[in-house]
């Protein structure tokens, strides 16, 4: 059965999408078929996978305006088994033209259903924010995985958009459960890092992966080249987290 994964957090520049991207490949790596959604207006994730949208229709914007299917504007990427449905900045657009229409929280569900079963995974890489277009991931996806940032006011965000994921538990999909909060861009040599992640354990338990992502200049470089870690330095700290949370995520079905 497919798993959809949200990989989101309202604040930016917590290794949100550098999570999206390296977790899908890591497990595409292992063999199993993987597709990652670009919910983001800034396409990060697609620049990430050399796959940025040129033409608006064939992407995600154009998916949930109707003009052309999933597996119409789904494209290959540089791993056999790793597929993406690419952002382009018109998607910011989607914000307001979906804003007022009926059941608009359903509209990125309704295009996926039925057209992900040949995946194992789909990941949704979210806009950093509460918006519409997050609110249409999580009720699309059936598990939600929160990267915090180790850094002192993670904490007071990962409050808020847990508060944000019980609501649409609670109105719009019963099925969404947290998969997962990740640690990441952790630097050990520091007091305030220890103590960020310490109270997030503290808190949450369970909940948070036993994977810690470190600060690591690799992660930071592979974009740059259009790949993921696991292509472009196979070998760094950094690429050995992502395998190791994609461990766990195979093992938290």
């Amino acid at each position: 059965m497919t798993r959809v994964i949200a990989v989101t957090n309202q604040k930016g520049g917590v290794g949100k999408t550098t999570t999206a991207v390296n977790l899908a490949a890591c497990l595409a790596e292992a063999g199993l078929d993987v597709l990652l959604v670009d919910m983001d207006p800034q396409a990060n994730a697609s620049a990430g996978l050399s796959g940025r949208a040129d033409d608006a229709r064939l992407s995600s914007y154009g998916v949930l305006g109707g003009a052309a299917g999933v597996a119409e504007a789904t494209v290959g990427t540089v791993l056999d088994h790793l597929w993406l449905l690419p952002a382009c900045p018109d998607l910011s657009g989607a914000v307001v033209e979906l804003a007022n229409a009926d059941g608009n929280e359903y509209v990125l569900d309704y295009a996926l259903s039925g057209h992900v079963s040949q995946f194992d995974f789909v990941f949704i890489d979210c806009p950093p924010s509460l918006g519409v277009l997050t609110v249409n991931s999580l009720v699309a996806a059936r598990e939600v995985l929160i990267p915090v940032q180790a850094e002192y006011y993670a904490l007071e965000g990962l409050a808020q958009l847990l508060e944000t994921v019980g609501l649409v538990q609670k109105h719009l999909n019963p099925e969404l459960a947290v998969l997962g909060v990740l640690v990441t861009m952790y630097d050990g040599r520091t007091r305030l890092a220890r103590e960020v992640a310490g109270e997030v354990r503290e808190n949450l338990g369970a909940s948070v992966f036993d994977t810690v992502v470190p600060r690591n200049v690799r992660l930071s470089e592979a974009p740059s080249h259009g790949l993921p870690i696991s292509r472009y330095d196979a070998t760094c700290a950094g690429s050995d987290a992502y395998f190791d949370l994609a461990k766990e995520v195979v093992s938290r079905a």
